[in-house]
């Protein structure tokens, strides 16, 4: 007997590997599907605009569809470049289980300034300030871990701050207190 190899080994072959005519073939009836499909929609739209109404809803659908709200606000989120600051309202909103609820018991984020990427942090006394100001390097850390790199380069942390200062029980509107009647 002779080794010549038969139908099934020759298909499996090193030449095999390229793609065969019927998969060239199924290519290009899918490419020529698709440009029939993206014909067939712009004549569609012509008949429409012929006929004086261009936004007609149909059994198919479309862009102009309703969708789903989430949906909806991931694509806004989207199209604006608002996907980092989205992130980082999260983040305000896991504030809790990002550093700990005895943290979060006593600082707060206040805001995120996104052209500086820094987010300020206010504390209710200054030994938790102190505190948190110890722990921001590893806090950034696990926020850029959490909302993707470089997205905080530095926390700005802020003490307590105390009411306005309102001085006797009448005020004028517009005064800035006692020194402005004089001089």
């Amino acid at each position: 007997m002779t080794d010549v190899p038969g139908p099934a080994e020759s298909a499996e072959s090193p030449k095999s590997a390229e793609p065969s005519g019927v998969d060239l073939a199924r290519v290009a009836l899918r490419a020529a599907k698709e440009q029939a499909r993206a014909r067939g929609d712009a004549a569609q739209q012509k008949r429409q605009a012929r006929r004086g109404g261009g936004l007609r809803s149909g059994a198919r659908a479309d862009g102009r569809d309703p969708m789903a709200f989430g949906a909806a606000i991931n694509r806004l989120i989207t199209e604006r470049g608002w996907e980092t600051p989205a992130a980082v309202g999260g983040v305000m909103g896991r504030w809790p289980q990002i550093v700990g609820e005895d943290v979060a018991k006593h600082c707060e984020p206040e805001k995120y300034d996104e052209d500086e990427r820094v987010l300020v942090v206010r504390c209710d006394s200054t030994a938790w300030a102190t505190n948190l100001r110890l722990l921001a390097p590893q806090l950034v850390a696990r926020l850029n871990e959490d909302l993707g790199h470089g997205a905080v380069k530095l926390i700005k942390v802020n003490g307590p701050s105390g009411p306005p200062r309102r001085y006797g029980p009448l005020r004028a509107p517009g005064s800035t207190g006692p020194g402005d009647t004089y001089g």
